[in-house]
């Protein structure tokens, strides 16, 4: 039941992209949101019955950097998206999926923090919102893109606080 959220996001992701590239917004925010809700229940179900494991905390990281990745990638194509947003977001969550690597490989645990939790859900919203694009502008931007400024920053601050937080791992 747990891996089959995990499954889902990776085979949402591209799923989400076609459906945003032939311009199918509605079915692609609502593809994304379902998508993006699995990472919330597979979490909340994994904690309750007591079944994480290491694997399964990988690959449920990986599919949320999929699933996010690749949903930026189209925004950006359609001119939904910014291409630096997209690359902080993208290179911090390559930069923190190496640092995961590095820290569980010298027999450390590598936790999902709080900040980075918030950091997925914002990621989640942002991106829900470019793809749909409200009719809301604020001081000379879409909502959307405000959205996605805020998504950047709180990704680039927690990508910051892991590496000052697992900084010795990277010098051994």
């Amino acid at each position: 039941m747990l891996a089959a959220g995990t499954g889902l996001r990776v085979a949402a992701s591209p799923a989400v992209m076609a459906l945003v590239l032939n311009a199918s917004y509605t079915a692609g925010a609502i593809v994304f949101v379902l998508a993006a809700a699995t990472d919330w229940l597979d979490g909340r179900l994994a904690r309750r019955w007591g079944v994480t494991t290491r694997l399964g905390a990988f690959l449920d990281t990986t599919a949320d950097k999929l699933l996010v990745a690749t949903a930026l990638i189209a925004l950006v194509a359609v001119h939904r998206g910014s291409p630096w947003v997209a690359l902080v977001i993208v290179a911090r969550e390559f930069t923190i999926l190496g640092l995961r690597a590095a820290v569980e490989s010298g027999g450390r645990r590598f936790e999902t923090s709080v900040l980075g939790k918030w950091k997925a859900t914002v990621q989640f919203v942002a991106i829900a919102l470019a793809i749909l694009r409200p009719d809301a502008v604020i001081a000379g931007a879409y909502l959307d893109q405000w959205a996605m400024v805020v998504a950047a920053l709180v990704t680039a601050w927690s990508g910051i606080d892991y590496i000052v937080q697992f900084s010795a791992a990277l010098r051994n």
